[in-house]
């Protein structure tokens, strides 16, 4: 998922989106209300493209977690953080069934699915575009040396020179 202006800001409820950089603050638009303010330095900004959960392995990207719940669900919405705490830690085994039980607090949890359905009520939820590799993105096809050759070149070892004609 493309997360890169949705902001969790410590203290205030919901999700912000990023509108414009001040001198000394930011200025936020609540995703839910639409209502703008200003987050200050000494606020604890968090855009949700740089948080991860804790894994027995190495760390997952909350955007590759809005993904399996995505696919999960359909494009819907999740359980109901209201839910019993046991389903909650079951459901969310199912979405990311390594992840680490001392670190990841049900509280975490919660959070996730929260802010999983304001996304996805606002149709916020965007799914990441695969990056194109060289050989897609480049007209001419690529020598082993990295250089790309045209039409009326000549490869001799690894150097593309012209034909002389």
């Amino acid at each position: 998922m493309v997360l890169k202006d949705i902001l969790a800001i410590s203290g205030e409820p919901g999700l912000f989106r990023f509108i414009a950089q001040g001198k000394n603050a930011i200025i936020v638009e609540h995703i839910e209300t639409g209502r703008r303010s200003s987050a200050f330095n000494s606020a604890r900004v968090s855009s949700l493209e740089d948080i991860s959960i804790f894994t027995a392995g190495e760390d997952l990207r909350l955007g590759k977690v809005f993904d399996t719940i995505f696919e999960k669900e359909s494009g819907g919405p999740t359980i109901d953080t209201k839910s019993d705490p046991e389903k909650l830690k079951a459901y969310f085994e199912e979405i990311v069934p390594d992840y680490s039980k001392e670190k990841v607090y049900l509280s975490d949890i919660k959070k996730i699915f929260l802010w999983y359905n304001i996304l996805q009520k606002k149709d916020l939820l965007v799914r990441e575009e695969p990056e194109k590799t060289d050989e897609e993105s480049t007209p001419g096809t690529a020598t082993p040396g990295g250089e790309e050759s045209s039409p009326d070149s000549e490869i001799t070892g690894n150097a593309a020179e012209p034909k002389d004609e």
